[in-house]
């Protein structure tokens, strides 16, 4: 049976949905898509946050990567449908399923508190999501071969940008996608940022397939503009707010401090779920059994370890007590900074644990980007033209990275008030000479 036919046969009589508070309903059609999501690699996903350590400043951010999951796979929904109804001679009506597919399972590798996992164990979750649909091992699999043996590849194929057709893969993966809209209207909901909302019903009207991929109808210029803005000050604002990222360095050294230990034999408690990954030798079957839930247990018992930095770090990121950070210029800073690790260390911290530095950097869009497609916008006449010659708002974003670098240290380096602080006042002094409202101050300014 080939895929077209599958999709119709696999139509469900009476339609499910899922009520959600950004898309109101969620519409699921096939009784494919159903089973997907009642997969056990799928309902892991209701037991990680989608925003990681953001929910420390917003408080409101507790959504999951299941409801973001969802969320891709409706608007990818009313796209498709769109587009059948709309331009039966520019989409194929066989890519409908593959899409849909692709779209709910494009972030199912995600880890626990994702990035940092990852960069300290080594793990890749857009590698691990190509497993999860490529294993025999997995539901997902199992589901997915009832369309045929060759689907998985087919969906794995749209997740890694090797798909024939460009239209799906710029539906799921491009600089104006399915993922993006939706990450967007949902952490601005949850996070109560109003400037990250833009007009997704506008950008769903004048979206449209052409031969190369996907355009928007020029008088929908604005709409677009909007998303762009959007998308920027939500990287300003939220996923580069430095108590967040203050939780992510705290929980970053954390994860070292115990990776350190195990390697030293004297981690205690040891947790047996991340022992595979302390070794370096984790299976897919390893990383499935991870969640936000589990790392979160691990972290309670090392707040009783023997070892007194572990058992500080873990009780500083349970109970929300991250390292604060001072603002530095990479590269002509780069000496002073250095000193003032020096200054923590010698001051009764390990710097290796108690200071790090951590850059934030976002494209907010970029025409010369090779790994994602520019914008363009689509003439009556099927005339093409790339957005950022044509918005000057645009333009001005364009392939400019925005964020910055900041220095990690104990709170009380950056603290006025010494009447609770154990530390020899000239160090503290030293090092406060080259600091000002969050900001290294550099000699010859």
């Amino acid at each position: 049976m080939c895929v077209h036919s599958f999709e119709k046969s696999d139509r469900l009589i009476d339609e499910k949905v899922f009520k959600d508070p950004v898309h109101d309903y969620i519409h699921v059609r096939h009784q494919l898509i159903l089973d997907l999501i009642d997969t056990k690699e799928v309902q892991r996903l209701r037991r990680i946050k989608q925003l990681g350590t953001t929910q420390f400043t917003f408080h409101g951010a507790e959504h999951s990567r299941f409801s973001h999951s969802l969320g891709v796979y409706e608007i990818t929904r009313r796209i498709v449908d769109m587009f059948d109804r709309n331009y039966p001679n520019d989409w194929d009506p066989s890519m409908r399923l593959v899409t849909l597919c692709a779209a709910l399972l494009h972030d199912v590798g995600h880890g626990p508190f994702s990035h940092t996992f990852e960069k300290i164990f080594e793990t890749d979750h857009e590698t691990i999501t190509t497993d999860i649909i490529l294993s025999e091992n997995t539901e997902v699999n199992a589901v997915l071969k009832r369309v045929s043996l060759d689907f998985p590849n087919q969906v794995a194929s749209v997740i890694t940008k090797q798909h024939s057709n460009p239209q799906v893969v710029q539906l799921i993966s491009s600089q104006i996608d399915a993922d993006r809209m939706d990450y967007l209207q949902r952490d601005a909901f949850f996070t109560g940022a109003t400037y990250g909302a833009f007009d997704l019903s506008r950008i769903l009207r004048v979206i449209r397939p052409y031969k190369e991929g996907i355009a928007f109808e020029y008088q929908g210029l604005h709409a677009v503009e909007d998303y762009i803005v959007s998308r920027f000050q939500m990287y300003m604002q939220v996923y580069f707010h430095p108590a967040s990222r203050g939780m992510e360095v705290t929980l970053d050294r954390l994860l070292y401090r115990a990776k350190q230990l195990y390697h030293e034999g004297s981690l205690f408690p040891l947790f047996p779920l991340l022992v595979p990954f302390f070794e370096e030798k984790a299976t897919l079957q390893d990383y499935l059994k991870l969640d936000d839930g589990v790392l979160q247990t691990a972290i309670t018992l090392w707040t009783e370890s023997d070892d007194a930095y572990l058992s500080e770090l873990a009780g500083m990121f349970l109970n929300r007590k991250p390292l604060k950070s001072v603002v530095f210029e990479k590269g002509k800073d780069d000496e002073i900074v250095e000193s003032l690790r020096d200054i923590v260390g010698k001051l009764s911290y390990d710097k290796n644990l108690y200071t790090m530095t951590n850059s934030s950097s976002d494209l907010p869009y970029d025409y010369k980007l090779k790994s994602k497609t520019p914008i363009q916008l689509i003439h009556s006449d099927g005339t093409l033209v790339e957005i950022s010659t044509v918005s000057s708002i645009v333009k001005s974003l364009s392939g400019i990275l925005h964020g910055d670098h900041r220095l990690f240290v104990p709170k009380e380096f950056l603290e006025k008030d010494m009447a609770n602080i154990n530390m020899f006042q000239e160090e503290y002094d030293h090092f406060q000479h080259y600091i000002k409202n969050g900001t290294i101050i550099h000699p010859k300014d």
